[in-house]
Protein backbone atom coordinates (compact mmCIF):
# COMPACT_ATOMS: atom_id res chain seq x y z
CA UNK A 1 0.00 0.00 0.00
CA UNK A 2 1.11 3.69 -0.64
CA UNK A 3 -0.06 6.64 1.14
CA UNK A 4 0.36 10.14 1.19
CA UNK A 5 2.94 11.65 3.52
CA UNK A 6 1.86 11.94 7.30
CA UNK A 7 1.65 14.91 9.57
CA UNK A 8 4.85 14.82 10.76
CA UNK A 9 6.49 14.37 7.53
CA UNK A 10 4.62 17.57 6.44
CA UNK A 11 5.51 19.16 9.13
CA UNK A 12 9.17 18.72 8.27
CA UNK A 13 9.27 20.15 5.45
CA UNK A 14 7.65 23.08 6.25
CA UNK A 15 9.97 23.13 8.71
CA UNK A 16 12.54 23.30 6.56
CA UNK A 17 10.72 26.09 4.77
CA UNK A 18 11.43 28.23 7.65
CA UNK A 19 14.73 27.66 8.33
CA UNK A 20 14.60 24.25 10.46
CA UNK A 21 16.24 21.31 8.97
CA UNK A 22 14.53 18.07 7.91
CA UNK A 23 16.28 14.49 8.53
CA UNK A 24 18.81 13.86 5.51
CA UNK A 25 17.81 10.25 6.54
CA UNK A 26 14.30 10.04 5.74
CA UNK A 27 13.13 10.21 1.74
CA UNK A 28 10.39 12.80 0.82
CA UNK A 29 11.20 13.05 -2.12
CA UNK A 30 13.00 12.20 -5.14
CA UNK A 31 16.16 10.72 -4.37
CA UNK A 32 19.05 9.24 -6.24
CA UNK A 33 19.50 6.62 -3.22
CA UNK A 34 23.06 4.69 -4.70
CA UNK A 35 24.85 4.05 -7.96
CA UNK A 36 26.29 0.30 -8.17
CA UNK A 37 28.51 -1.25 -10.89
CA UNK A 38 28.82 -4.61 -11.48
CA UNK A 39 32.28 -3.97 -11.99
CA UNK A 40 33.94 -1.56 -10.30
CA UNK A 41 37.32 -1.87 -10.98
CA UNK A 42 38.97 -3.53 -13.78
CA UNK A 43 43.49 -4.28 -13.15
CA UNK A 44 45.25 -4.81 -16.18
CA UNK A 45 48.77 -5.44 -16.92
CA UNK A 46 50.99 -3.07 -17.60
CA UNK A 47 54.86 -2.70 -17.86
CA UNK A 48 57.33 -0.45 -16.48
CA UNK A 49 59.71 -0.51 -18.83
CA UNK A 50 57.46 -0.36 -22.31
CA UNK A 51 54.24 1.54 -21.37
CA UNK A 52 50.80 0.75 -22.72
CA UNK A 53 49.06 3.49 -24.86
CA UNK A 54 45.29 3.89 -23.90
CA UNK A 55 44.05 1.68 -27.11
CA UNK A 56 46.39 -0.82 -25.47
CA UNK A 57 45.02 -0.75 -21.98
CA UNK A 58 41.52 -0.49 -23.57
CA UNK A 59 42.16 -3.62 -25.20
CA UNK A 60 42.33 -5.59 -21.70
CA UNK A 61 38.69 -4.15 -20.85
CA UNK A 62 36.04 -5.89 -20.10
CA UNK A 63 32.16 -3.83 -20.54
CA UNK A 64 30.86 -2.97 -17.05
CA UNK A 65 27.19 -2.09 -16.31
CA UNK A 66 26.46 0.74 -14.36
CA UNK A 67 22.69 0.83 -12.18
CA UNK A 68 21.07 3.44 -9.95
CA UNK A 69 18.54 2.86 -7.39
CA UNK A 70 16.33 5.88 -7.72
CA UNK A 71 12.92 6.48 -4.90
CA UNK A 72 10.53 8.72 -5.60
CA UNK A 73 7.64 7.66 -2.68
CA UNK A 74 5.46 10.48 -2.98
CA UNK A 75 4.92 10.37 -6.81
CA UNK A 76 2.89 8.43 -8.83
CA UNK A 77 4.66 8.99 -12.40
CA UNK A 78 7.40 7.92 -14.59
CA UNK A 79 11.06 8.67 -14.48
CA UNK A 80 13.19 10.63 -17.21
CA UNK A 81 17.01 9.79 -16.75
CA UNK A 82 21.06 9.54 -18.36
CA UNK A 83 23.79 8.41 -17.65
CA UNK A 84 26.96 9.71 -19.68
CA UNK A 85 30.41 8.62 -19.48
CA UNK A 86 33.51 11.45 -19.18
CA UNK A 87 36.34 12.22 -16.93
CA UNK A 88 36.01 13.02 -13.33
CA UNK A 89 34.32 16.46 -12.37
CA UNK A 90 33.92 16.92 -8.36
CA UNK A 91 30.41 18.00 -9.15
CA UNK A 92 28.17 15.04 -10.33
CA UNK A 93 27.92 16.91 -13.80
CA UNK A 94 30.43 16.41 -16.90
CA UNK A 95 32.84 19.42 -17.38
CA UNK A 96 31.66 21.25 -20.50
CA UNK A 97 35.08 20.65 -22.98
CA UNK A 98 35.93 17.37 -21.64
CA UNK A 99 35.17 14.38 -23.57
CA UNK A 100 31.84 12.72 -23.02
CA UNK A 101 29.58 10.10 -24.27
CA UNK A 102 26.07 9.13 -23.57
CA UNK A 103 25.57 5.28 -22.61
CA UNK A 104 22.02 5.28 -21.89
CA UNK A 105 18.94 7.26 -21.76
CA UNK A 106 15.28 6.46 -21.05
CA UNK A 107 12.18 6.59 -19.56
CA UNK A 108 11.79 4.29 -16.23
CA UNK A 109 8.31 3.28 -14.44
CA UNK A 110 7.83 4.91 -11.13
CA UNK A 111 9.92 2.80 -9.19
CA UNK A 112 8.40 1.92 -6.13
CA UNK A 113 5.51 0.41 -7.14
CA UNK A 114 5.74 -1.02 -10.81
CA UNK A 115 6.05 -4.89 -10.62
CA UNK A 116 8.22 -5.94 -11.63
CA UNK A 117 10.69 -3.84 -10.40
CA UNK A 118 11.66 -1.53 -13.37
CA UNK A 119 16.09 -1.21 -13.65
CA UNK A 120 17.50 2.24 -14.89
CA UNK A 121 21.35 0.64 -15.97
CA UNK A 122 23.76 1.55 -19.01
CA UNK A 123 26.64 -0.14 -20.10
CA UNK A 124 30.22 1.14 -20.53
CA UNK A 125 32.16 -0.73 -23.26
CA UNK A 126 35.64 -0.82 -24.12
CA UNK A 127 35.12 1.79 -27.42
CA UNK A 128 36.36 5.05 -28.69
CA UNK A 129 34.29 7.26 -26.17
CA UNK A 130 35.93 5.17 -23.17
CA UNK A 131 39.29 5.61 -25.31
CA UNK A 132 38.85 9.38 -25.45
CA UNK A 133 38.13 9.64 -21.52
CA UNK A 134 41.31 7.50 -20.61
CA UNK A 135 43.31 9.47 -22.71
CA UNK A 136 41.93 12.99 -21.39
CA UNK A 137 42.14 11.36 -17.55
CA UNK A 138 45.92 10.17 -18.42
CA UNK A 139 46.95 13.63 -19.69
CA UNK A 140 46.21 15.48 -16.78
CA UNK A 141 47.53 12.29 -14.19
CA UNK A 142 51.00 13.55 -12.96
CA UNK A 143 51.47 9.94 -12.38
CA UNK A 144 50.68 8.49 -15.88
CA UNK A 145 47.92 6.21 -14.66
CA UNK A 146 50.64 4.36 -12.19
CA UNK A 147 47.67 4.61 -9.42
CA UNK A 148 45.05 3.48 -11.67
CA UNK A 149 42.18 5.67 -13.82
CA UNK A 150 39.01 6.79 -12.27
CA UNK A 151 36.44 8.33 -15.02
CA UNK A 152 32.81 8.83 -14.37
CA UNK A 153 29.38 7.83 -14.68
CA UNK A 154 27.23 10.91 -14.37
CA UNK A 155 23.40 9.71 -13.81
CA UNK A 156 20.36 12.86 -14.73
CA UNK A 157 16.80 11.95 -13.37
CA UNK A 158 13.92 14.07 -13.00
CA UNK A 159 10.06 13.35 -13.17
CA UNK A 160 8.53 12.69 -17.19
CA UNK A 161 7.62 15.66 -18.80
CA UNK A 162 8.86 17.63 -15.14
CA UNK A 163 10.63 21.05 -15.32
CA UNK A 164 14.83 20.45 -16.07
CA UNK A 165 15.84 21.89 -13.33
CA UNK A 166 14.45 20.56 -10.30
CA UNK A 167 16.14 17.03 -12.22
CA UNK A 168 19.07 15.56 -9.67
CA UNK A 169 22.42 14.50 -10.67
CA UNK A 170 24.89 12.21 -8.95
CA UNK A 171 27.91 10.48 -10.41
CA UNK A 172 29.80 7.35 -9.57
CA UNK A 173 33.47 6.06 -10.62
CA UNK A 174 35.24 3.34 -12.08
CA UNK A 175 38.33 2.69 -12.24
CA UNK A 176 41.41 0.74 -14.34
CA UNK A 177 44.32 0.31 -12.20
CA UNK A 178 47.87 -1.19 -13.46
CA UNK A 179 48.77 -4.85 -12.08
CA UNK A 180 50.88 -3.03 -9.57
CA UNK A 181 52.12 -5.03 -7.35
CA UNK A 182 52.18 -7.88 -9.29
CA UNK A 183 49.47 -10.42 -8.18
CA UNK A 184 46.90 -7.41 -7.64
CA UNK A 185 43.17 -8.57 -7.74
CA UNK A 186 40.53 -6.41 -8.83
CA UNK A 187 38.17 -4.84 -5.92
CA UNK A 188 34.18 -6.82 -6.38
CA UNK A 189 31.42 -5.60 -4.70
CA UNK A 190 30.70 -6.47 -1.04
CA UNK A 191 27.27 -8.81 -0.12
CA UNK A 192 25.21 -9.42 2.45
CA UNK A 193 24.17 -12.35 3.64
CA UNK A 194 21.55 -11.17 5.26
CA UNK A 195 19.25 -8.29 7.43
CA UNK A 196 18.85 -8.92 10.74
CA UNK A 197 16.49 -6.93 13.00
CA UNK A 198 15.16 -6.90 16.45
CA UNK A 199 12.14 -5.53 17.45
CA UNK A 200 12.20 -3.32 21.07
CA UNK A 201 15.06 -5.48 22.01
CA UNK A 202 13.29 -8.68 21.94
CA UNK A 203 15.10 -10.53 20.02
CA UNK A 204 15.43 -11.07 15.92
CA UNK A 205 12.41 -10.98 13.82
CA UNK A 206 12.47 -12.58 10.32
CA UNK A 207 12.80 -9.98 7.99
CA UNK A 208 12.18 -10.19 3.97
CA UNK A 209 14.30 -8.24 1.48
CA UNK A 210 12.81 -6.38 -1.33
CA UNK A 211 10.57 -3.40 -2.00
CA UNK A 212 7.15 -2.54 -0.59
CA UNK A 213 5.56 -3.57 -3.89
CA UNK A 214 7.04 -6.86 -3.80
CA UNK A 215 6.13 -7.92 0.04
CA UNK A 216 2.30 -8.05 0.76
CA UNK A 217 2.93 -9.44 3.81
CA UNK A 218 5.86 -7.54 5.30
CA UNK A 219 7.21 -7.29 9.09
CA UNK A 220 4.52 -5.59 11.60
CA UNK A 221 4.87 -3.10 13.93
CA UNK A 222 3.09 -0.75 16.21
CA UNK A 223 3.67 3.28 16.18
CA UNK A 224 6.76 4.07 18.34
CA UNK A 225 8.26 0.88 17.89
CA UNK A 226 12.29 0.04 17.45
CA UNK A 227 13.98 -2.05 14.99
CA UNK A 228 17.90 -2.85 15.62
CA UNK A 229 18.84 -3.23 11.83
CA UNK A 230 22.04 -5.50 11.55
CA UNK A 231 24.06 -6.29 8.41
CA UNK A 232 24.87 -9.93 8.15
CA UNK A 233 27.89 -9.42 5.91
CA UNK A 234 28.77 -12.21 3.63
CA UNK A 235 32.33 -13.83 4.25
CA UNK A 236 35.29 -12.60 2.37
CA UNK A 237 32.92 -9.18 1.73
CA UNK A 238 35.99 -7.51 3.77
CA UNK A 239 38.83 -8.20 0.88
CA UNK A 240 42.58 -8.00 1.94
CA UNK A 241 44.76 -5.92 -0.96
CA UNK A 242 48.31 -4.48 -1.30
CA UNK A 243 49.40 -1.38 -2.60
CA UNK A 244 52.53 0.38 -3.52
CA UNK A 245 53.81 3.12 -1.01
CA UNK A 246 55.90 5.77 -2.44
CA UNK A 247 59.14 4.14 -1.53
CA UNK A 248 58.34 1.19 -3.67
CA UNK A 249 57.58 -1.09 -1.79
CA UNK A 250 53.24 -2.51 -0.70
CA UNK A 251 51.84 -1.86 2.07
CA UNK A 252 48.72 -4.99 2.75
CA UNK A 253 44.93 -3.71 3.89
CA UNK A 254 41.74 -5.08 4.87
CA UNK A 255 38.81 -3.11 3.82
CA UNK A 256 36.40 -1.60 6.42
CA UNK A 257 32.69 -1.12 5.35
CA UNK A 258 30.18 1.47 5.27
CA UNK A 259 26.17 1.14 5.77
CA UNK A 260 23.86 4.89 4.52
CA UNK A 261 20.44 3.93 6.21
CA UNK A 262 17.48 5.56 5.04
CA UNK A 263 13.73 5.42 4.75
CA UNK A 264 10.35 7.08 4.20
CA UNK A 265 8.93 7.85 7.97
CA UNK A 266 10.52 7.28 10.91
CA UNK A 267 14.26 8.21 12.20
CA UNK A 268 17.82 6.28 12.57
CA UNK A 269 19.72 6.60 15.76
CA UNK A 270 22.48 6.81 12.94
CA UNK A 271 22.13 7.25 9.26
CA UNK A 272 25.86 5.98 8.55
CA UNK A 273 27.34 3.23 10.09
CA UNK A 274 30.38 1.07 10.21
CA UNK A 275 33.95 2.28 8.94
CA UNK A 276 37.84 1.65 10.52
CA UNK A 277 38.56 1.03 13.65
CA UNK A 278 38.94 3.23 16.49
CA UNK A 279 42.48 4.34 17.79
CA UNK A 280 42.14 1.13 20.24
CA UNK A 281 41.40 -1.22 17.47
CA UNK A 282 38.15 -1.62 18.55
CA UNK A 283 35.30 -2.76 15.71
CA UNK A 284 32.85 0.27 14.31
CA UNK A 285 29.23 -0.64 14.81
CA UNK A 286 27.52 -1.75 12.36
CA UNK A 287 23.81 -1.74 13.88
CA UNK A 288 21.50 1.30 13.57
CA UNK A 289 18.26 1.86 15.50
CA UNK A 290 14.53 2.82 13.53
CA UNK A 291 12.29 4.27 15.40
CA UNK A 292 8.64 3.82 13.62
CA UNK A 293 7.06 7.19 13.11
CA UNK A 294 4.50 8.15 16.03
CA UNK A 295 0.42 7.22 15.97
CA UNK A 296 -0.36 11.46 15.73
CA UNK A 297 2.26 11.15 12.15
CA UNK A 298 0.17 8.51 10.42
CA UNK A 299 -3.26 9.22 8.74
CA UNK A 300 -3.45 5.05 8.50
CA UNK A 301 -1.55 1.92 8.53
CA UNK A 302 1.58 2.91 6.18
CA UNK A 303 4.10 0.93 4.49
CA UNK A 304 7.46 2.04 5.58
CA UNK A 305 10.29 1.76 2.50
CA UNK A 306 14.18 1.22 4.35
CA UNK A 307 17.41 1.19 2.44
CA UNK A 308 20.95 0.41 3.39
CA UNK A 309 23.45 1.10 0.79
CA UNK A 310 26.59 -1.01 1.53
CA UNK A 311 30.36 0.28 0.78
CA UNK A 312 34.05 -0.63 0.84
CA UNK A 313 36.92 1.61 0.32
CA UNK A 314 37.45 0.97 -3.21
CA UNK A 315 34.51 1.93 -5.42
CA UNK A 316 32.44 -1.14 -4.39
CA UNK A 317 29.04 -0.61 -3.44
CA UNK A 318 25.34 -2.81 -3.10
CA UNK A 319 21.98 -2.16 -2.14
CA UNK A 320 19.03 -3.68 -0.22
CA UNK A 321 15.33 -2.65 0.38
CA UNK A 322 13.31 -3.75 2.83
CA UNK A 323 9.75 -3.15 3.92
CA UNK A 324 8.08 -2.33 7.61
CA UNK A 325 4.37 -1.76 7.46
CA UNK A 326 3.35 0.53 10.86
CA UNK A 327 -0.39 -1.25 11.99
CA UNK A 328 -2.43 1.31 14.04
Amino acid sequence: MRRAPGLGVVAAVALTACGSFQDPDIVVDIRVIAMEADTPEQVVTVDLANPPSAADLLAQVMPATMCALVADPYNTRRLAWSMTICPLSGDERCNDGDPQALIGSGFEDDPDTTVPAPTMCATVRPDADLLAVVESTLADDQLHGLDGIDYEIALRVGGEGGDPALDLFASKSLRLAPSLPAGRVANTNPSLVDLDAAVNDLGPVPMQLGRCADQPTPLVVAPGDSIRFTPVETPGSRETYSVLTVDGKTATFTESLTYGWSATYGGFSSGFTGGPTDAFGNPADLYTDWNAPSENDLTGPTDVALWVVQRDERLGARWYQTCVRVSL
